[in-house]
């Protein structure tokens, strides 16, 4: 499969898991190809802060993460893509980084993140090491605002225990910025590997920068990908065995649907792009497996022309909702953005929510459910209401466009049908979601 060259020191993702080293796991992509034709001690060190143990709330959205936009900005010595840096910033402690065999030298781990951050606690797993005492142990936490390679103040020293996960910390000092750089010092004692499962963190976004239009052609793992943003909301295609797409942007966030030629060729993905806009870095999954930890795709912006492919030809979310609902009676819209624990539309929504109110004055005999989910935050009691309620504003914001109220009705339907794996943002972020389906 072809790779694109990525400037940022970004890594790419595989469809398996973390494979025990001395497995000898196939080389990078190998795992794709086979199986995708798509998209001991407990000592503390005088240094350190005291650990504590599986305190933390799992659904605190961790700031350090994929899902929340960061990326590796600087790599440190890896044993390969499976155990790439970039397994810390997955939220799954299954998977994880390594160091070449034989290197326990201190490393350094460089996180770009989506927004100035201040963070408040930290957050690290190690219970899935490939081994006794290849644990990370004494780790060095630094914030800087002012580049990847300089401008760092120490927030927190803490020393890791062997095997365990949500090892929690407070952070030491008060520092915010737009980078995190982990200095790994040692192992617990293994001449053969320097292993970290997960790394989280928690806290604040202090700014909320808009993101420019994501329009243009990009080449990918998977051919070139041709993205025509309205909005929040995402169409396109992209140059591999019939590939389309649909779904909504958030920030520098995107969560679509891809579909390609063939049963069962059809799935979640989400993509972070870079600060620039130019490049992207990405996970898929098929529909029938999301809890998996996704293939990669990642792509370099190559023209700002969307362009288009023979079997779509630069159709917009209308066209493409109204062909979904054609076809199959039922549409997913990711493009409709809310707040936290809020049902107000978001004003960089309402595009999205006017290509509907289009959609069904060309439509007059259509009678639409306007279906609303979310994600397993805390739960049923919570987000049953929550996304009825959020239904209702769509519907309400649709009538008041000129959409008579008989054709609409709504219904929340909380966490009860997820796309994806809840134990992990990106999973949530999949979940979090409207559907439109025809009566």
């Amino acid at each position: 499969m072809p790779r694109t060259l990525i400037g940022i020191a970004l890594v790419s993702l595989v469809l398996s898991g973390c494979a025990r080293k001395e497995a000898a796991p196939a080389k990078s992509g190998s795992s794709e190809t086979s199986t995708s034709s798509t998209a001991a001690s407990s000592t503390t060190a005088a240094t350190t802060t005291t650990t504590t143990t599986a305190t933390a709330d799992s659904q605190e959205p961790s700031l350090v993460s994929f899902s929340s936009g960061a990326l590796i900005a600087q790599k440190p010595q890896e044993y390969n893509e499976t155990w790439s840096a970039f397994r810390i910033l997955d939220e799954k402690g299954a998977t994880g980084w390594a160091t070449p065999k034989g290197v326990i030298t201190p490393q350094s781990i460089v996180i770009a993140l989506s927004e100035k951050t201040e963070l408040n606690r930290l957050e690290f797993d190690t219970a899935n090491a490939d081994g006794d005492q290849r644990g990370a142990k004494d780790v060095s936490v630094e914030v800087s605002d002012v580049s990847a390679t300089s401008g760092f103040q120490k927030i927190a020293d803490v020393s890791l225990q062997d095997k365990t996960d949500k090892q929690s910390f407070p952070v030491t000092a008060a520092a915010s910025g737009r980078w995190v750089r982990l200095d790994i010092k040692n192992n617990w004692g293994s001449p053969d590997y320097i292993e970290l499962m997960d790394f989280r963190a928690f806290g604040k976004q202090l700014t909320h920068t808009p993101f420019a239009n994501a329009s243009g052609t990009y080449a990918t793992s998977y051919g070139n990908f041709h993205l025509k943003q309205e909005g929040t909301s995402v169409t396109g295609c992209y140059e591999h065995n019939g590939g389309l797409l649909t779904g909504g942007i958030e920030g520098r966030i995107m969560k679509f649907t891809w579909k390609e030629n063939g049963a069962n060729n059809s799935g979640p993905a989400i993509m972070v792009f870079d600060p620039t806009g130019q490049q992207m870095f990405g996970l898929w999954w098929y529909a029938s497996n999301t809890e998996s930890t996704g293939g990669n795709w990642n792509g370099k912006k190559i023209s700002n022309d969307i362009g288009s492919c023979p079997h779509w030809s630069g159709s917009g979310a209308e066209a493409t909702m109204q062909k979904e609902l054609e076809d199959a009676g039922r549409t997913r819209v990711y493009g409709i953005n809310f707040d936290t624990n809020s049902d107000v539309i978001r004003d960089e929504s309402k595009p999205t929510i006017d290509k509907m109110a289009a959609m069904l004055k060309a439509k007059p005999e259509w009678k639409l459910a306007i279906e609303g989910h979310t994600d397993s935050s805390g739960g049923d009691a919570r987000n049953l209401p929550l996304s009825q309620r959020r239904a209702d504003s769509v519907r309400t914001y649709l009538v008041n466009a000129g959409i008579a109220a008989g054709r609409l009705t709504a219904k929340g339907f909380g966490s009860s049908k997820p796309l994806a794996d809840n134990e992990t943002a990106t999973g949530r972020a999949q979940n979090r979601r409207v559907e439109l389906a025809k009566q």
